[in-house]
């Protein structure tokens, strides 16, 4: 039995070791945002690279999972993508295996640790504290960096202290414990809880790997563990693709199914040839100073993940398969609108976050430029077949315009001081979009109205009116092309046109009230007539802010 102040002492050291585990995760944390952050632009690149080939989508896996320090990060975002539709099943699985290389390195990191590396580390995060009160953001993501670095080693170093694991009672209790539960099937479910708990198989395997170079933990009780935390980091994917389309559930599910098929390949050869396999990895990193026993471990972890990604690599296409049967797609036939390339599990990775929220907008101005097109099709041939492709893409476009600004909105806490001028861009060009894209349902309806009365302009007003709509269809083309591609060439000609349409209001409101004067064109068209024109000078007025958008993003609008 244990006296009153042993039992203290196992509560107060039991603290320390918690307060390691958190500052280790904090500091995880830490570094992961000062990462995303720094290495937006890259992200961005390596995002763009995707394509069906699988050994590049492993490397864009492990790329952004080492950028990032987090597989369970990556998953998210791949699942993000799915949902969105940027991404197929196909390309999002080898990425996701790739991620499982990536996450090795914060095991290495932590296997490295010894007194001058401690010593080093410590300084790090002071300096990091420091740099917080720079105002320059980039000194400030370097000092988040530089903190968060600082702070896995604090972290670590606690739980190895003679307060934490380094404590005879402790030490102790942990060995009773494991004596007793040291089956391999039982050391595998604690990895997976372990790991399901605090949601990160990196911070889990770097518990492991200290415990082990403590003396808590035995190499081969450590070795059935870090299996089991690689299924339990999957329990992250799980949540995120609840509530998402069938495919990010598929993702998930891959993901599950490729941790666990690994895992039972390994576990059946580690329970089998234990001893040969603990003598091969003392053999790699003789000693028995503590990095050598956390490297043992660490190099465990790398080969696991390395060789489970070669063996089911060639079946992909067979995990894929497998996923579609068991996860169905739901029919139904109601139309549910989404957006197509925006989720709100990419508002963790801000810079893929804008990236998309581009592209969507991209989707909505083609949606926009559609209708208009059609709509000036209905007024100039009187085609009234367009009516349900126009009230489709408006439906399409009214829901992109609300569901983005709400996205935005989340996002906009999250993104560097540069990119807030961005954002505020977006919200003034979705706003100029979903008023062009209301414009064009109009002049669809004027063409409707007029035709159902049996109405139409006079041969000299129809010219005029397809005059004015040429230059508003050759605006929409310039401004369409400033904001996909940043392109300020032409701005000075989308300002020459807006103005010449100024100028064609004025003149075709006035030929109009001439020709009503003359008896030449009849009084049932005149309030058609006016709120076309005006519509069209209006829509004007909405393309250039959106071509100077790039160049201004919070100047005045046009309304």
């Amino acid at each position: 039995m244990l006296s009153s102040a042993e039992i203290m002492q196992l509560i107060g050291s039991l603290i320390w070791l918690l307060a390691g585990v958190g500052i280790f995760i904090v500091g995880m944390n830490f570094m992961s945002e000062a990462l995303e952050k720094s290495a937006g632009e890259g992200m961005k690149k390596m995002l763009g690279r995707i394509s069906n080939n699988r050994f590049s989508g492993v490397g864009i896996g492990a790329g952004v999972t080492a950028i990032i320090q987090s597989s369970s990060a990556t998953s998210v975002m791949v699942i993000g993508l799915v949902n969105a539709g940027v991404m197929t099943l196909m390309q999002a699985t080898p990425i996701i295996m790739g991620a499982n290389i990536g996450t090795t390195i914060t095991g290495a990191l932590v296997a490295l640790k010894n007194d001058y590396f401690n010593m080093l580390m410590y300084l790090l995060a002071f300096a990091g504290v420091m740099m917080g009160f720079f105002k320059k953001e980039k000194i400030k993501i370097a000092g988040l960096l530089c903190s968060g670095l600082g702070l896995i080693f604090v972290g670590l170093n606690i739980m190895s202290s003679k307060q934490a694991f380094g404590n005879t009672l402790v030490k102790s209790m942990f060995q009773n414990v494991f004596s007793v539960i040291d089956f391999p099937l039982l050391l595998i479910l604690v990895g997976v809880i372990f790991t399901a708990l605090i949601q990160s198989s990196s911070a889990a395997t770097g518990v492991v790997i200290t415990m082990v170079g403590t003396g808590v933990l035995s190499l081969d009780a450590a070795l059935f563990i870090v299996l089991g935390a690689n299924i339990g980091t999957c329990v992250t994917a799980l949540l995120a693709s609840v509530g998402a389309n069938a495919n990010s559930k598929r993702v998930a599910l891959i993901h599950f199914t490729f941790n666990v098929i690994g895992t039972v390949i390994f576990t059946a050869i580690v329970w089998i040839f234990k001893q040969p396999i603990i003598n091969l990895l003392v053999s790699f990193f003789p000693g028995s100073d503590a990095m050598s026993l956390q490297m043992r471990v660490s190099f465990f972890h790398v080969i696991f993940n390395v060789t489970t990604t070669c063996v089911l690599l060639p079946f992909v296409s067979q995990l894929v398969k497998y996923s579609c049967k068991v996860i169905k797609d739901k029919k139904s036939d109601e139309v549910v609108h989404s957006l197509k390339y925006v989720d709100d599990r990419l508002l963790t990775m801000p810079p893929v976050a804008l990236m998309q929220v581009k592209k969507e907008i991209d989707y909505m101005f083609s949606l926009v430029e559609e209708n208009i097109s059609l709509s000036f099709d209905t007024s100039e041939n009187n085609n009234l077949k367009n009516s349900d492709k126009i009230i489709a893409n408006e439906a399409i476009i009214d829901f992109t315009n609300g569901a983005l600004t709400k996205f935005l909105i989340k996002l906009s806490p999250t993104v560097e001081q540069s990119d807030e001028l961005v954002i505020g861009s977006y919200f003034h060009v979705l706003n100029d979009l979903e008023r062009v894209g209301d414009h064009a349902e109009n002049f669809y309806e004027i063409a409707a109205e007029m035709s159902a009365k049996n109405i139409a302009f006079s041969e000299n007003g129809a010219k005029d009116i397809k005059k004015m709509c040429d230059k508003v269809m050759q605006m929409l083309v310039i401004s369409k092309d400033a904001f996909d591609n940043l392109n300020r060439e032409e701005l000075s000609m989308l300002t020459l046109l807006e103005e010449e349409i100024d100028q064609m209001k004025k003149q075709l409101t006035a030929s109009h009230f001439a020709r009503l004067a003359e008896g030449n064109c009849s009084m049932d068209v005149s309030p058609y007539y006016s709120s076309t024109v005006v519509g069209l000078e209006r829509v004007a007025d909405h393309l250039v802010n959106i071509g100077y958008s790039i160049v201004n993003p919070i100047g005045s609008q046009k309304q």
